[in-house]
């Protein structure tokens, strides 16, 4: 199963990763990082496809998916 890596010093808390899933694989959470934004978490990676929609669109370069071939 694809694996999701956030990188919480560099995310703000957008959530256009959550918006942009097509699968629905990730939610918004109540967990803040050090500035006090919401991370974005897994909610059914068994849906992600690997697509990477989410690491294209992050302005920031705080998300990651770690595919099962790597």
């Amino acid at each position: 199963m694809n694996k999701l890596h956030i990188h919480p010093k560099y995310c703000k808390g957008c959530q256009i990763c959550v918006e942009m899933c097509p699968k629905q694989a990730l939610k918004p959470s109540d967990k803040m990082n050090a500035k006090g934004y919401l991370l974005p978490v897994e909610d059914d990676m068994s849906r992600c496809n690997a697509c990477r929609e989410c690491e294209i669109l992050c302005p920031d370069f705080a998300i990651a998916i770690e595919t099962d071939d790597e």
